[in-house]
């Protein structure tokens, strides 16, 4: 009598991916593209505009890709009032700004979230009521409270105005990245013999570094780009870079290829200092978004 061994079953080959999951990775792949095309057109617009001539810059049949490409619009972009100035004020009103709003801000958000104290919760809400007001409601009031105190017209006048709106979004900012960071590791570090201002400094401050990066660029793209209060408040002789712009609208028109190649010299300061940080800068942006 023989005995029969069954076949051993047939290991089923692993399945591929449902074409409706790759259906719908492929359509938030296009979804994406056309986020970046629409984004970035406009980029790609400005830096066509500031090496084409500038007679191809009012055509009114627009290339997509200039044929012939040209310097001649930064040379007139430097001639057109002074440029270093300008850009110097901008550098020294926007460092001194994130420097300010960064010190102050993470004292702010440090004593929001590690300390209970009465009023904690309307401190939270003023942060977000002043983040909600629009800035051109604030002129008037700022104008004058500036003018009494013999700061108009004054680079620090300035800088304590963009004070008002950068720094209640670091305090926030800031909180949201404290919070993440776990109380235990600042008990566990007293209990070895820190001091709670020695527990913050060797454990929640390098955890809080790059949430400090992300926050300082964009604390310092606002008040490089913002235009209103620099105008409304400073002079010609004291103008930032954004109001320098405005020198290529003249009454006989506006000069747009030399304006697309100021605005191309303006945005390079932006683009090395997010060079400089974009490691630390993404380690920020996605600090806390998993926990376990």
């Amino acid at each position: 009598m023989t005995s029969t061994t069954a076949a051993p079953a047939a290991v089923p080959r692993p399945k591929g991916r449902p074409r409706k999951g790759r259906r719908g990775k492929a359509g938030w792949n296009v979804l994406g593209l056309l986020v970046f095309v629409v984004m970035g057109f406009p980029v790609y617009w400005m830096l066509n505009t500031a090496f084409k001539p500038a007679k191809d810059a009012i055509d009114p049949n627009p290339q997509f890709f200039p044929g012939t490409f040209t310097l001649e619009n930064f040379r007139r972009a430097f001639d057109v009032a002074d440029f270093w100035g300008p850009v110097g004020r901008s550098l020294a009103v926007s460092s001194v700004v994130v420097v300010i709003g960064i010190v102050v801000g993470m004292l702010a958000a440090l004593a929001i979230s590690r300390f209970a104290f009465r009023g904690r919760k309307i401190v939270i809400v003023g942060i977000l009521a002043i983040q909600m007001v629009p800035l051109v409601a604030m002129i008037i009031p700022v104008f004058l409270l500036l003018n009494e105190f013999g700061q108009y017209d004054k680079l620090t006048g300035l800088i304590i105005t963009y004070l008002t709106f950068v720094l209640p979004f670091t305090v926030w900012t800031l909180r949201g990245f404290i919070v993440n960071i776990p109380k235990e590791l600042e008990e566990a570090a007293m209990v070895d013999g820190c001091t709670r201002s020695g527990a913050f400094v060797r454990v929640v401050f390098p955890l809080l570094a790059p949430g400090m990066v992300a926050t300082s660029v964009y604390g310092f793209i606002q008040a490089w780009n913002e235009y209103l209060y620099a105008l409304m408040l400073m002079s010609q002789q004291n103008q930032t870079a954004t109001v320098w712009l405005g020198n290529f609208t003249t009454k006989h028109g506006t000069e747009y290829a030399p304006m697309m190649a100021g605005a191309t010299m303006m945005a390079v300061p932006i683009v090395i200092l997010f060079l400089l940080v974009q490691r630390k800068m993404a380690a920020g942006l996605t600090a806390g978004a998993v926990k376990g």
